[in-house]
């Protein structure tokens, strides 16, 4: 019988725990940094992608069901308002899940996982968009 993904540690174990969203996080920001249609979001990341593999593959953690490691090591955390300075359009946020689909894709995952995380991913990349999108147009009406 298939786990019920978003309930308990369910989705936190079927990603392999913390060695398995590491491993995930990893193949992510490699995508990222071998993608043309993603230098725009690799450049809103520093060269050195230690810290921004360290603070997904934290928030993963969590927000999958298992240990709370971002609070833990970071304090907590609201995604889109975390990248609300960044410019993020739909071109962005598609790229960004076109690299994470790679990564989630190389991972052994079942199917049934792999797409019920790349759907839940997809909300906090469109969240992350309405709130760049928003910061802007509050710049603009300030103008």
């Amino acid at each position: 019988m298939e786990p019920v993904f978003g309930e308990g540690d369910a989705s936190f174990r079927a990603a392999g725990g913390e060695a398995g969203i590491r491993r995930l996080v990893d193949a992510f920001y490699d995508e990222m940094t071998r993608r043309p249609e993603a230098v725009l979001i690799r450049a809103m990341h520093p060269a050195d992608l230690r810290v921004a593999r360290d603070k997904l593959a934290r928030f993963l953690c969590g927000w999958l069901g298992g240990p709370p490691r971002y609070r833990e090591a970071y304090g907590p955390i609201a995604i889109p308002a975390a990248h609300a300075h960044l410019r993020v359009d739909g071109a962005e946020r598609d790229a960004w899940l076109a690299c994470m689909r790679v990564a989630v894709d190389a991972q052994p995952y079942t199917v049934a996982f792999r797409r019920y995380l790349l759907e839940q991913l997809a909300i906090p990349a469109e969240r992350v968009r309405v709130a760049s999108v928003a910061a802007r147009e509050g710049t603009d009406r300030e103008r």
